[in-house]
């Protein structure tokens, strides 16, 4: 969802300009909690760099893909999550994406199942 203004949700929380739960953040990227948490441990990580989605992702953003999953592996180790978690990136309206900018889901805490629907 973008605003009047253009900018997505996610960049507003980048920005400060609306409030959010950050639970890390880097040069590249901020991880917050999920509002609305499918696992007991549901974080987003969003890279700052605004890529609208993995399918617009281009050769030169490279660098900031694999920052986004090694986000997710720091995140999981500051969380003890030794049990396991699963990282979801959906792409498109039909795979459940309601922002326009590339993040990951992480969720742990309860056993998943799979497939996940």
């Amino acid at each position: 969802m973008e605003s009047d203004g253009g900018k997505t949700i996610f960049e507003k929380i980048i920005d400060r300009e609306i409030p959010a739960e950050i639970l890390m953040e880097d040069e590249q990227c901020i991880v917050i909690r999920d509002i609305n948490p499918g696992a007991p441990v549901h974080a987003l990580i969003i890279p700052k760099q605004k890529i609208a989605r993995l399918s617009e992702a281009r050769a030169n953003d490279i660098s900031i893909l694999g920052h986004l999953l090694l986000t997710a592996q720091q995140f999981a180790k500051r969380q003890e999550l030794r049990d396991g978690f699963r990282v979801v990136i959906n792409n498109g309206p039909h795979a459940g994406e309601t922002v326009p900018h590339l993040h990951a889901h992480l969720l742990a805490g309860k056993p998943m199942i799979w497939p996940p629907c």
